[in-house]
């Protein structure tokens, strides 16, 4: 793994996060209780999908932690869930 003269990792593109979770990044589907960790996932049409149909959910703090302690499972490359209704 390279990193670059600020310390970034050259070897991941880093994604462009949809503006209103544009300082997040840990984002959560409400439907699936899955998050997405914005600066390692490559997939931009689900994040883009999760923004567009309101269903996103930032923690605060942002890390991994909280996400956990709300429920949520760490969402991994092909790993789907069953979209149920948001409750809130």
């Amino acid at each position: 793994m390279l990193r670059g003269r600020h310390g970034l990792r050259l070897d991941l593109i880093p994604m462009k996060r949809p503006s209103r979770f544009e300082h997040t990044r840990f984002l959560g589907d409400k439907r699936t209780q899955l998050v997405y960790d914005l600066d390692e996932w490559t997939d931009e049409d689900v994040v883009n999908e999760i923004s567009e149909s309101g269903v996103g959910l930032c923690f605060a703090p942002d890390t991994l932690a909280e996400a956990r302690n709300r429920g949520y499972t760490l969402a991994a490359p092909g790993v789907t869930r069953r979209h149920l209704k948001p409750r809130a």
